[in-house]
């Protein structure tokens, strides 16, 4: 590599300026396409991408980085039902510290805009690769290719980026040195300070299976940026992505002169887990985790001394109290929950309506004809392959399928319960033997909460019959302070009512959408506008992305001496 550090600088200054811009004014904007069509790609470039994807497949995952004691591979699409037979790479835990930790003797003396480019320079790297990306995300965690594409390529990305601008306003936000004069009695004083950037350690980034990259990114990016270097813990059913990601990081590093054990790979396996061998070692200060409520809760309650960043789940409501048009609405609803067969942290759960119906622009519709109407909009996605095929994608684990199965059974004996809708697969016109469930729909009166009152992770919807709006707006809020929650949704016509609503959701915690309909993916979360998380309620202590996810990565040191008299040239 030829380009010097401080010309990276110079050539991602814009980009960065545009960003910090961006997260000031909360605009819409990316530097990247978020479509796989071939009008916004270089010839060839999608076809590139697959040979790439199959070309690795049933071979080692080359990856040359410390401590290699053995290799592991166990990832099964979800597609194909076939292991892609990869293996990667597994290092003893303590030759990744010691490596990282020799790394950081020089990583925390560059300069932080250096750090920052470099960053720059490894996304926009990643999305060049991300055809491959996408087939490889879509073949792990069985997102949809075109949502494979854009959820876990350049909306992640996005939300990495993001990450930078508010590392870059942080450290920027502390001036490196002053002059500072005061008079004590008859006594001036002149000092000179020094303010130094001490990056708090090693961070472990723990990945989640269903979208390995969105919060390994902002997460990454935001340790290395401020200094620390980072050790990437796949989920040992998702390790592909990440294991791209860690290769092209490295990469560049080794490109720039940079130590590449900066950023390195921690392979485990479901039966002999790691994490908590890094977990426990004092030279790693920084972890961020994505995944279960179960883990996250238990890293909450027993982390110490070290800097926690969690995003787990919650129980995502809709509260539907009145609306201008049914089906609209039941079409919008619909979608969020099929998206990815409802395994998204953002995908909506329980649906809330009056038990004595609601008002509507074409007048008042009961709480059957609403249930019904999610029923005909589910329907409608499931029933037609091609189009379940691009939104549901397929489902990631057997477990979900489980779940599934065993709420049937639940709600077949519960009182009051009706179910509306079985689950049943649908079949993927490109992978006919894809594992697929289309969503289970089940009515059931308000307080059976042992069916409703926690997250299950798959494609269910349960229509909750409330009192009244306010109500629903109660229990929704008091599900989510007890149990988390990270987007909730409102449909109402009556400002009034909204208004009330609110302060309550406000109080709780909760990131609320209201009345959003049409296009836009109702669930669907902008980097650089969308908080994505907000840390007030058990779903997650951490937010993508503010200042919180960065400026306490780092820490300030400051040096002070006497400083030379006005004019005094110090013997020059």
């Amino acid at each position: 590599m030829t380009e010097t550090l401080s010309n990276l600088a110079k050539r991602h200054a814009e980009l960065l300026a545009t960003a910090i811009e961006a997260v000031e004014t909360r605009r819409s904007w990316s530097p990247f396409r978020d479509s796989p069509s071939g009008k916004f790609h270089a010839p060839g470039k999608a076809e590139e991408g697959k040979a790439a994807f199959e070309a690795q497949l049933g071979k080692p995952f080359e990856l040359d980085q410390p401590g290699i004691a053995g290799r592991s591979g166990q990832e099964v699409s979800p597609f194909t039902r076939k292991h892609l037979g990869i293996d990667y790479p597994v290092s003893e835990p303590a030759e990744l510290i010691l490596a990282a930790t020799a790394a950081m003797a020089h990583w925390r003396k560059v300069d932080p805009e250096v750090r920052v480019a470099l960053c720059l320079e490894m996304a926009l790297r990643l999305y060049d690769r991300n055809f491959e990306m996408a087939h490889s995300v879509m073949h792990v965690a069985g997102q949809s290719y075109t949502q494979a594409f854009s959820g876990s390529g350049p909306n992640a990305l996005d939300r990495g980026i993001e990450a930078l601008a508010y590392a870059a306003k942080a450290m920027r936000a502390v001036a490196p040195n002053a002059r500072w004069d005061r008079t004590f009695g008859k006594e001036d004083v002149s000092l000179e300070k020094t303010y130094t950037l001490v990056p708090r350690g090693i961070g472990l980034v723990i990945c989640c299976a269903s979208f390995p990259t969105w919060n390994a990114y902002p997460a990454m990016f935001a340790s290395l940026a401020t200094g620390n270097p980072v050790i990437v813990k796949p989920h040992p059913i998702a390790i592909l992505p990440m294991a791209i990601a860690v290769r092209e990081c490295r990469k560049v590093l080794a490109d720039y002169g940079c130590d590449p054990n900066l950023v390195t790979l921690a392979v485990d396996t479901l039966d002999a887990p790691v994490a908590q061998r890094f977990i426990d070692d004092p030279a790693v200060q920084i972890i961020d985790f994505t995944g279960s409520p179960r883990y996250g809760g238990h890293l909450e309650r027993t982390v110490t001394g070290k800097q926690l960043f969690t995003e787990t789940a919650g129980i995502n409501s809709v509260v539907l109290e009145s609306c201008e048009d049914l089906m609209e609405t039941a079409t919008a609803i619909a979608r969020a929950t099929c998206l990815f067969s409802a395994q998204m942290c953002t995908s909506p759960q329980n649906i809330y309506v009056s038990a004595a119906g609601i008002q509507t622009a074409s007048g008042h519709k009961s709480f059957d004809d609403v249930a019904s109407a999610l029923v005909a909009a589910i329907d409608r996605i499931a029933n037609d392959p091609p189009i379940a095929a691009g939104i549901m994608g397929a489902v990631q684990a057997e477990q979900s399928c489980d779940i599934i199965h065993h709420l049937t059974e639940c709600a077949a004996e519960a009182d009051g319960a009706r179910i509306l809708r079985q689950a049943l697969p649908y079949i993927h016109p490109d992978y006919p033997q894809a594992r697929t469930m289309t969503p289970l729909v089940v009515s059931l009166p308000s307080g059976n909460a042992a069916l409703y009152a926690q997250e299950h992770f798959g494609p269910v919807l349960f229509i909750i019959a409330a009192r009244d709006g306010a109500t629903a707006v109660d229990e929704a809020c008091f599900l989510a302070r007890e149990h988390g929650a990270i987007s909730s949704y409102l449909y109402s016509t009556d400002e009034a009512f909204i208004d009330a609503a609110l302060d309550n959701y406000t109080r709780s915690g909760m990131n609320l959408s209201v009345n959003l309909h049409g296009g836009m993916w109702a669930n669907f979360a902008a980097a650089y506008s969308d908080y994505h998380v907000t840390g007030l309620n058990p779903a997650g202590n951490a937010c993508l992305t503010d200042l919180a996810f960065v400026a306490n990565r780092f820490r300030i040191v400051q040096h002070r001496r006497p400083a030379p008299r006005i004019g005094e040239n110090n013997g020059a």
